[in-house]
């Protein structure tokens, strides 16, 4: 409510932003062992909207296309970084829906941006490459469920995600006299990506992580 009737007394600030992700995932495979995955290059893409709300504070929010994913050698469960002899790539993209606060002071001719928040993502859509020394194999495209069977775990045609991930966002830019900025971002997710395998005890449990460039 607070938001809503500040907007009404405010002038809105829109903008366009877009830059490349370099995200990963990480957690602990089924046994319960660390895992580390290698890093992909992605990029995200879309619009945002800013409210101020006190003197040099802001609420940011926005819509933006958002590559995420992972480079492992294990498909669905991963055991430690790529090798050069069988990895996959997976690729899976969100809709992801900003929510944060921004501290915007001026600094010279322009605004320092520091800001922090929770963010919320809707899977849309994902393939997983699976290459074997070098030579792609085969593709599997990205199905979403949260729970799968021990059949579908084993499927070579699809791989199994959860659709919904969330989590946090922490970034610091600068933004110039005349409304172009950059900024650099820091993104931990914390939900579980891993769907839950049926009569299964032991489930891997993977999250989004990584960081990103942004120009807008």
């Amino acid at each position: 409510l607070v938001l809503t009737a500040t907007a009404l007394e405010a002038q809105v600030n829109f903008g366009i932003t877009a830059g490349p992700n370099f995200q990963n995932m990480v957690g602990k495979d089924a046994d319960g062992d660390k895992v580390t995955n290698g890093m992909i290059i992605g990029f995200h893409a879309g619009v945002k909207a800013s409210i101020p709300v006190a003197p040099d504070f802001w609420f940011q929010t926005g819509l933006l296309f958002s590559q995420k994913g992972s480079k492992n050698d294990m498909g669905i469960l991963p055991t430690k970084a790529s090798s050069e002899d069988y990895y996959t790539t997976t690729r899976i993209s969100y809709v992801e829906l900003p929510l944060h606060l921004l501290f915007r002071p001026e600094i010279g001719d322009g605004h320092v941006l520091v800001g922090f928040g929770p963010y919320v993502a809707f899977g849309i859509t994902g393939t997983q490459n699976v290459d074997y020394e070098g030579i792609p194999a085969f593709e599997q495209k990205i199905k979403f469920k949260n729970e799968i069977s021990m059949m579908e775990h084993w499927d070579m045609d699809y791989a199994y995600y959860r659709r919904f991930d969330a989590g946090a966002d922490i970034f610091a830019g600068y933004e110039f006299g005349m409304g172009l900025y950059f900024q650099l971002n820091a993104q931990l997710g914390l939900l579980n990506m891993m769907p839950v395998i049926a009569d299964n005890e032991n489930n891997a449990n993977l999250k989004n992580t990584g960081f990103s460039l942004s120009l807008g």
